[in-house]
């Protein structure tokens, strides 16, 4: 893939070979230049390398500034930094790096220099640092498709109000900004400033991220500046928008909330819980957060435009969001990015580009697209076509790819799930580097097998092992410890599984010999029980496993996972053939072949 999607996979450069390209390749120069300043900040530890992060990224930006300046009359000085920020000395080593970083981007249009600087930036903050603030920057082809997508969504760029709540890197800062200066007819290069500046606003926690924001927005708008006489007023705030108290004037003060913003669980105090209630189900993740105020800072008929993992779509965690977004928001349109990795620097999230229109009029079903970066540093883009969502928090079925697209509207007819045939899903509930101390190598008095993620095979298959270190085959249950025994057979499924792998879906029966002969066993977390609710189920658990098993129903929870494990929220809603007719179509067959076969038919989208 091209310069905006490798960062994490491209080679470095010797120094002196930076130096030699030069501006002739500026991204290859930025793109191995990235990895030899992460590398000299892996040697500082600790807040050392935060600085190490914020004094080279300045060297860089100091001579991109100079370097931009040259060919106007009155240069304007360097954007001053929002907070002061503690320093430390580059070798000369890194000093040259810098310049040589900052020579290449002067070379590129703004929103390149934007994104491959800040991309340097976030790679050499401590991983701690990093994983708190949600650093992972928007490559310009996808912040430049989402704004697309928002216009198709009704923003008015004559007359909007803009805001980014999360604006690290200013990708969507400085693309809405060029949108804001085209619309702008008949203004004079300092109304176009003005009214920009007072229409465009960032939010951002990270001060230095702020600084980049700002210093980038006006690199985009040097020409209109230099036009006008008058420098960009600053846009940029630094503040933590979710622990931010707004105002009822704050309140859908906005025509348009746009961005990617951080993601991850975070624990949140009692007043901020509370804050964030309505959208909130067990553990809160800053994405989902950040989704919740968008829309309380959106006007009504105002737009939404958000970069997210797609996990929000199905899991049980973001039911109370799902439902918010059903009754308060029309889903507009999907993007759904193809592939996981090389996409955001070094993030493996699978990802999505979404726009809603504030409105309690939701009955148009979102259009989907499939796009994907190419060798260019484009994106190719598919119409996926128009699907109607759930008006609850239940799971959006919405299609992760053009093949998942006529499979949808099958499933949309397919109400039975794993309960109608007579199961339930819970997790292994052993935790087992909780209890170390009981790991045994071989049977004895309350000793039991214990049932590790690696004994369900790629294959599908039972097979009693424990290969992997620190694993063993037995565990010894202490007082206390009886919430840990499985005494009757269940379905076995690993719980993590990425979209790359050949099959989700990887299942095998527990068998009831292991069972009878140690009277129980232990299953470890890493592997989902599906177990029967009665003593005899509508549909037997060899059955139940072969049916996962199969390519079809594989494909069916593709549709509704969206992250790399396999929960049993998911799997409890997972659409399933009606029981009695998978069973009469087997007529008493329970072999792979068949039990494919059936399904196949019993999914058809014809």
């Amino acid at each position: 893939m091209g310069a905006y999607f490798s960062l994490r996979t491209s080679k470095s450069l010797p120094l002196f070979d930076l130096a030699a390209v030069g501006v002739a390749d500026p991204k290859a120069t930025l793109r191995s230049g990235k990895l030899l300043a992460s590398e000299l900040a892996s040697l500082c530890h600790g807040e050392q390398r935060a600085l190490m992060a914020c004094s080279f990224t300045r060297a860089v930006v100091d001579t991109y500034w100079s370097r931009i300046q040259v060919e106007h009359e009155n240069p304007l000085p360097l954007p001053h930094i929002f907070a002061v920020q503690k320093s430390i000395e580059l070798s000369d080593a890194a000093s040259v790096l810098a310049t040589t970083m900052g020579h290449a981007a002067s070379a590129l249009d703004p929103h390149a220099a934007a994104y491959l600087v800040s991309a340097t930036y976030t790679a050499m903050l401590p991983d701690s640092a990093r994983a708190r603030l949600g650093a992972y920057y928007t490559p310009p082809p996808l912040a430049d498709r989402l704004v697309s997508m928002a216009t198709k969504a009704g923003v008015k760029w004559q007359t909007c109000r803009v805001l980014d709540p999360a604006c690290g890197g200013g990708a969507f800062l400085a693309a809405v900004a060029q949108l804001l200066v085209a619309t702008a007819l008949g203004k004079s290069a300092r109304e176009v400033i003005l009214d920009l500046a007072s229409r465009l606003r960032g939010f951002e926690i990270d001060s230095f991220a702020g600084w980049l924001s700002q210093v980038f927005l006006e690199a985009t708008l040097m020409p209109l500046c230099h036009s006008a006489g008058q420098r960009l007023p600053v846009v940029v705030d630094i503040r933590d928008s979710l622990a931010t108290r707004w105002s009822d004037d704050d309140s859908g003060q906005y025509d348009l909330v746009i961005g990617n913003p951080p993601y991850g669980r975070v624990s949140l105090e009692p007043k901020m819980r509370s804050r964030y209630s309505r959208s909130l189900y067990g553990h809160a993740n800053l994405y989902g957060l950040f989704t919740d105020l968008a829309f309380r800072l959106t006007r009504a008929g105002g737009v939404v435009a958000y970069v997210t993992p797609t996990s929000f779509l199905a899991g049980e965690y973001f039911k109370s969001l799902r439902a918010l977004l059903a009754r308060s928001a029309r889903l507009v349109n999907v993007d759904f990015l193809s592939v996981r990795r090389g996409v955001f620097d070094d993030a493996l999230q699978e990802t999505m580009l979404a726009t809603y229109r504030k409105t309690a009029m939701n009955s148009d079903a979102p259009t989907v697209h499939f796009v994907a970066p190419t060798e260019d540093d484009e994106l190719s883009v598919e119409y996926g076509g128009k699907f109607d969502l759930p008006r609850s928090g239940g799971p959006w079925l919405l299609p992760r790819s053009l093949d998942q697209a006529r499979l949808i509207k099958k499933l949309r007819t397919m109400p039975h799930r794993l309960k109608d045939y007579g199961y339930e899903v819970s997790t292994g509930p052993l935790v087992w580097n909780r209890h170390k101390s009981q790991l045994a190598s071989r049977p004895g008095k309350s000793v039991f097998p214990l049932i590790w993620a690696e004994a369900v095979t790629s294959a599908g298959r039972f097979q009693f092992r424990a290969d992997r270190r620190n694993h063993a085959p037995y565990f010894r249950v202490r007082g206390g410890d009886d919430w840990l025994l499985v005494r009757r057979p269940c379905i076995l499924l690993q719980r993590t599984t990425a979209k790359e792998q050949l099959r989700r879906l990887i299942a095998a029966e527990l068998p009831n010999s292991l069972i009878r002969k140690h009277g129980a066993v232990v299953v470890e977390n890493h592997l989902n029980m599906i177990r029967a609710t009665a003593v005899s189920a509508a549909v037997s658990p060899g059955i139940v496993a072969e049916m996962l098993n199969t390519a079809i129903v594989d494909r069916a929870f593709r549709c509704i996972s969206g992250s790399v494990a396999v929960s049993a929220y998911e799997l409890e809603h997972l659409p399933l053939p009606n029981p009695a007719d998978l069973k009469r179509l087997l007529k008493g067959a329970i072999n792979r072949g068949t039990v494919g076969e059936v399904c196949r038919q019993l999914y058809s989208e014809d």
